[in-house]
């Protein structure tokens, strides 16, 4: 007999997660997303400041902008700064969809779960 492997989410053929178990795994997911998030604006921050020269809070704004898709505040002036811009917008764009996909995992896992459960009940 092969042993079961572990799994992030429960079976389907196993029972319903608890609201307090299911309410501890949001709590964990929303700390995955906002380490993602964090460490996805480190990054904008820091690269704004050295690429751009802008200071700590216009470098953050730069950053926290083009990370939820508002679009850049200021200018780039030269060609590094652009560069920097460039390649931290398409980042960005992928950041922010996996931060909103692993946020959202087990609450999209648990309303699968409750439709399969319901398919189960009906062909009893």
């Amino acid at each position: 007999m092969k042993p079961r492997r572990k799994t992030i989410f429960e079976h389907r053929s196993q029972p319903l997660l608890s609201p307090r178990d299911f309410a501890i795994r949001m709590a964990r997911y929303l700390g995955f997303s906002a380490i993602i998030l964090l460490f996805s604006l480190a990054i904008g921050i820091l690269g704004y400041h050295w690429s751009a020269g802008l200071g700590w809070i216009d470098s953050l704004l730069n950053a926290s902008m083009i990370l939820t898709g508002m679009g850049p505040i200021d200018v780039m002036r030269d060609d590094t700064s652009k560069l920097f811009a460039s390649f931290y917008a398409l980042y960005s764009g992928v950041a922010f969809l996996t931060t909103i996909s692993v946020f959202l995992a087990p609450l999209l896992h648990r309303l699968l779960h409750i439709l399969h459960l319901e398919d189960e009940n009906e062909d009893v």
